[in-house]
C-alpha cells in the first residue's frame, strides 16, 4: 500500500480496513470493523448470545428453504407411478424452480431494504408454509410447476437476506465463520432432506414429505415472530459514506482530487491521536428498547418510492460494473451447476440397472455430499478468519479482502476431481461407493469455495451487499437453470461422462481465475472505489 494511502484511510479502496492498531503504549490490538456506534440498540453492540440466536434462526430458515427445494427428488419415482408425471416433466419442474430462484431476489430484497429484515423473514416463512401444504395436496402438472416456481421465488431470499444479516451483526474478522455456518446449514438442508424424504416416502407416502416441511416451517414462523430482532440499524450519526460520495460518478474525480490535497497525519501519529482499538463506550442516555419494541413488525426507512424501487434494477448495474461481484457470481454459478446436475443425474439414473435404487437408497446417496460439505466447512471455518488476521498482521495491520482468497485456492482441485470420478463412475455403472466418494470429494471443495466467495463480496462491498448478492444470485441460478433444462437432451446426445467432462472444464477455467483476483483484485477495487461510494450513498439506509 502506498504511503499516502496508509496516511489517509479515506483513500483506501472499499474493503481495505485496519484490523490491528500498533501503538507505543499498547502494542497491537484488533480493531472492530465496521465500527459500532455508542447506541446500545446497535446490533454490532449486542451480546454474543443475541447475535448468535438471531443468526441461528436465519440458519434454520436457510436450512428449511433448501430442504423444501431439494427434498423432491426421492418422491419422483412414486409421483411418476401415482400421478403419471414423466421424468422429463419432473426435471423441467426443477429447472423452473432454478429460474424463479434467479428472479425472486430482484422482486423481494427491495422490501428487506425498505422495511427491514424481520417482516421479510416472517412473511416468507409463512409463504413457504403455505407452499408446503400446496405441495402435499398437488394433483396436476400445473400444481407441480407452480409449487416449484413459488417455493423457489420466495426461497431466493435465503441466498441474499442471510448475508445481509451477517453484515448487520458481525465484524469482519467473524464473517468467515458465520458464512461457513450458513453454507453448512444450507447444505444440511439440501443434502439431508433427500435422505429423510426417501424414508418418509417409503414409510408414510410421498405427500408426507411436504406435510413435514409444513410442520417445520410453522415452527420456524413462530420462532421468528416471537424472538427474531430486527438487525437493520439506522442512526443519523452514522453515515456509511460522506455526502460528497453521493454525487454522480461524473464528478467523482474532483472529489478524489480534493481528498488527495488534504493534510494527513503519519501512521504512528494517527494511531496515537485516534486509537481505534479502544472499545466503544455505550451512551447511557440512550434507552434500551423493550422486548416488544425490539419485535416491532417493520422498521421502515425514510425515502421516496423511487429510492425504494431502484433496488429492483440496481443489482444488475452492480453485477456488470464491479469485477469482483461478476466473477464471484460465476464461481457461485458453476458450484450450483455441478450440484444440480449431479443430484438430477443421480436421481434419474440410479433408479435404473445396474443400481435399481429405491427412494430411500436415492436419499442415502445425499449423505456423501453432506459428509464432504461438513469436512470442508470444519476446515475453512477457522482457517478463513485466522488466516486474515495473520496476513493483516504481516501487512502492518491492514486487511485486504483478497487475503481470504488464499484459503480458497487449495480447495479448487477437489471440485473437478470429484466431479469426474462421480460422472465416469455413474456412466460406466461402477460400484456405488466409487460414485459416492466422488460426490463427497466434489462437495469437500465446493463448500469452502462458496463460503469464501460470499465472504469476499461481503467484505469488499459491505454497504451494497444486498444489491451485490442479488446480482450474484441471479447469475448463479440462471447458469443452473440453463444446465438443468439442457440436461436430458445433452445426456441423450453425448452421455453422462462427456456431459460431466464439459461442465468440469468450464467450471475449472472459472475457478482458476481466483489467482487473477489474488494478484489484481485490489486494483479492481481501487478502480471501482468511487462508483462504490456513489451506490453506497444511494442505499435507503447505511451504517
Amino acid at each position: 500500500m502506498a504511503s499516502l494511502d496508509e496516511q489517509n484511510p479515506e483513500m483506501w479502496p472499499p474493503g481495505t480496513v485496519r484490523l490491528e492498531a500498533f501503538t507505543v503504549t499498547k502494542g497491537k490490538d484488533i480493531i472492530l470493523q465496521p465500527r459500532p456506534s455508542d447506541d446500545p440498540n446497535d446490533p454490532l453492540n449486542w451480546s454474543n448470545w443475541r447475535k448468535n440466536w438471531n443468526f441461528a434462526l436465519c440458519s434454520f430458515y436457510a436450512m428449511m428453504v433448501f430442504a423444501l427445494i431439494d427434498a423432491a427428488t426421492p418422491t419422483w419415482g412414486p409421483m411418476n407411478v401415482e400421478l403419471g408425471f414423466s421424468y422429463s416433466i419432473l426435471n423441467d419442474s426443477y429447472a423452473i424452480g432454478c429460474g424463479t430462484l434467479a428472479f425472486g431476489a430482484f422482486l423481494l430484497i427491495p422490501f428487506a431494504v425498505k422495511y427491514g429484515r424481520r417482516p421479510i423473514y416472517v412473511v416468507s416463512t409463512l409463504a413457504q408454509f403455505a407452499v408446503s401444504v400446496w405441495s402435499a395436496k398437488l394433483e396436476t402438472v400445473a400444481d407441480l410447476l407452480l409449487v416449484n416456481a413459488f417455493s423457489c421465488m420466495v426461497g431466493a431470499l435465503a441466498e441474499v437476506i442471510v448475508q445481509m444479516t451477517i453484515a448487520d451483526i458481525y465484524f469482519v474478522h467473524h464473517r468467515g465463520l458465520a458464512n461457513t455456518v450458513y453454507v453448512w446449514f444450507s447444505n444440511f438442508g439440501s443434502s439431508l432432506a433427500p435422505v429423510a424424504a426417501g424414508y418418509i416416502t417409503l414409510s408414510q407416502g410421498w405427500r408426507w414429505v411436504w406435510w413435514w416441511c409444513a410442520i417445520f416451517f410453522g415452527v420456524c414462523a413462530v420462532l421468528f415472530f416471537f424472538s427474531y430482532e430486527e438487525t437493520k440499524f439506522s442512526n443519523s450519526q452514522i453515515t456509511g459514506v460522506s455526502p460528497e460520495s453521493q454525487q454522480d460518478p461524473s464528478t467523482e474525480a474532483d472529489h478524489k482530487s480534493s481528498i488527495l490535497q488534504e493534510k494527513t497525519l503519519p501512521v504512528e501519529e494517527e494511531s496515537q491521536t485516534q486509537d481505534l482499538s479502544i472499545p466503544t463506550v455505550i451512551n447511557p442516555n440512550i434507552p434500551r428498547k423493550t422486548y416488544w419494541q425490539r419485535l416491532a413488525f417493520a422498521t421502515t426507512s425514510t425515502g421516496s418510492f423511487k429510492d425504494f424501487a431502484r433496488h429492483g434494477y440496481q443489482p444488475a448495474v452492480v453485477l456488470f460494473t464491479f469485477p469482483a461481484v461478476f466473477y464471484m457470481s460465476w464461481v457461485y454459478g458453476v458450484m450450483l451447476a455441478w450440484s444440480t446436475v449431479m443430484v438430477t443425474v443421480l436421481s434419474s439414473t440410479m433408479t435404473l440397472p445396474p443400481y435399481n435404487f429405491d427412494s430411500a437408497q436415492i436419499g442415502l446417496m445425499s449423505l456423501p455430499s453432506f459428509i464432504g460439505t461438513t469436512l470442508g466447512a470444519l476446515l475453512i471455518g477457522p482457517i478463513s478468519d485466522r488466516s486474515i488476521l495473520y496476513l493483516a498482521h504481516r501487512n502492518h495491520g491492514v486487511y485486504e479482502p483478497e487475503m481470504r482468497l488464499w484459503a480458497m485456492a487449495p480447495f479448487v482441485p477437489f471440485v473437478p476431481a470429484g466431479a469426474l470420478m462421480f460422472g465416469i463412475g455413474l456412466n460406466n455403472g461402477l460400484s456405488w461407493p466409487i460414485v459416492a466418494v466422488g460426490y463427497a470429494i466434489c462437495n469437500f471443495g465446493t463448500a469452502p469455495i462458496s463460503t469464501i466467495a460470499l465472504t469476499y463480496i461481503t467484505d469488499s462491498y459491505t454497504d451494497i451487499v444486498g444489491d451485490a448478492l442479488v446480482g450474484v444470485t441471479f447469475t448463479r441460478n440462471v447458469i443452473g437453470t440453463i444446465f438443468v433444462f439442457a440436461l436430458s437432451p445433452w445426456v441423450d446426445a453425448v452421455g453422462i461422462t462427456n456431459m460431466i467432462v464439459t461442465i468440469t472444464v468450464i467450471g475449472t477455467v472459472v475457478l482458476l481465475f481466483v489467482f487473477v483476483f489474488i494478484l489484481y483484485g485490489k486494483r479492481f477495487r481501487v478502480r471501482t472505489a468511487e462508483r462504490y461510494r456513489y451506490y453506497a450513498g444511494r442505499q435507503v439506509v447505511g451504517r
